[in-house]
């Protein structure tokens, strides 16, 4: 209830913030200029009706004699604060029967939730086997790559079922890196994204079918960048792949150099390798690719089985905690809603205090 309330007095308070600026229009200016001449005709009339009725002798009217004085009390303007307050809400009615609107808003929103770039594997070596009987729906035993797609499944769907609203982007690498989904927060958009590239048909299709980790970082460094992310806090990079890579040189460039960006701009990398039933450093190099993890930041995992893989998962999931902060734009704005408040808190408390208090509903 308390969350609400503040979630609604920011967004009065943003929205008379807004009422300031010079991008106000009003989308009605005829009908507010008509009420306000019916209003004033009105008033008009009944100032005319009492003018002409004049003051008729009543039959019960008390005679006061003339010597009686009585002095003015010094709260007797008092008694005007009703009418004052009635008076005010015409006003802001008026323009709220105008539809003010902002033809181009933007407002600085943070939730909680982090800008996550997440690779999967897909080359030819993830065709080795990977038994897990929860994440696996067709067989308990299939390709790594099925596997691994299935684990990038939970993880999305342990963010959704939290409380972040996080910013994901897709990338599926081999021998080059492909952007699959750029960042979004629709987290329903990304599942059917992983579900695409998770069929076997679109996986035997995969061009190219070596392994090049480095180019996956690389891309996922530049998406941060198309994005004007990659110097924003709450950024994470979350690669799947079984490790199998000795590649030292992509385009040119190292991968202390690939992730040179990364660690200057502090976002790490989080490396689940997925090699069923491969422990540390049998015939994967774990200590080169783990050094360049911890560089990051990041933590580097051994995923050896179902077990091993799920725990990577949550603790991901667990360690991916922060608050991100994005600039929202609205093509068109209403901004009237916060004037017909106004309005009618206005008519509600002259309402209130004319037929509560009496200093406001008796002569002084």
């Amino acid at each position: 209830m308390v969350e609400a309330l503040r979630a609604l007095a920011a967004n009065v308070a943003a929205d008379w913030r807004a009422l300031t600026t010079e991008g106000v229009q009003f989308a009605y200016r005829d009908e507010p200029l008509l009420a306000a001449g019916a209003l004033l005709g009105l008033a008009l009339v009944m100032l005319a009706y009492r003018l002409l009725r004049g003051v008729r002798p009543r039959r019960d009217a008390v005679a006061v004699p003339s010597m009686l004085r009585l002095r003015p009390s010094r709260m007797a303007w008092v008694r005007h604060a009703p009418l004052a307050l009635a008076g005010l809400g015409v006003p802001l009615a008026l323009l709220a029967l105008a539809d003010p609107y902002t033809s181009l808003s933007s407002s600085s929103v943070s939730y909680p939730g982090r800008r996550i770039a997440l690779m999967i594997d897909a080359s030819d070596s993830m065709t080795s086997w990977f038994t897990a009987e929860t994440l696996n729906t067709r067989s308990a035993t299939e390709p790594a790559f099925f596997t691994t797609v299935a684990a990038a499944q939970r993880f999305v769907e342990l963010r959704r079922a939290g409380k972040y609203r996080d910013l994901m982007a897709l990338i599926e690498f081999g021998d080059r890196a492909y952007v699959i989904t750029p960042f979004t927060s629709d987290y329903d958009n990304l599942l059917l994204s992983i579900s695409l590239i998770g069929d076997p048909v679109e996986f035997s299709m995969f061009p190219d079918p070596g392994t090049v980790i480095a180019s996956a970082i690389d891309q996922s460094i530049e998406i941060f960048k198309a994005f004007q992310f990659l110097e924003a806090s709450g950024n994470l990079m979350v690669i799947f792949t079984d490790g199998e890579d000795t590649t030292s040189i992509v385009n040119g460039r190292s991968l202390d150099d690939i992730l040179k960006s990364a660690v200057d701009n502090k976002i790490p990398l989080y490396f689940v390798r997925t090699n069923y039933g491969k422990a540390f450093g049998e015939g994967i190099p774990d200590e080169r690719w783990q050094a360049a993890v911890e560089k990051t930041g990041g933590r580097y995992y051994i995923a050896r089985d179902e077990a091993s893989l799920l725990g990577a998962v949550r603790d991901i999931d667990q360690a991916a905690v922060g608050a991100i902060q994005t600039t929202q734009y609205t093509s068109r704005q209403p901004r009237f809603a916060v004037l017909a408040m106004a309005a009618a808190g206005c008519w509600l408390l002259a309402a209130a205090l004319r037929l509560s208090l009496p200093v406001f509903a008796s002569f002084p």
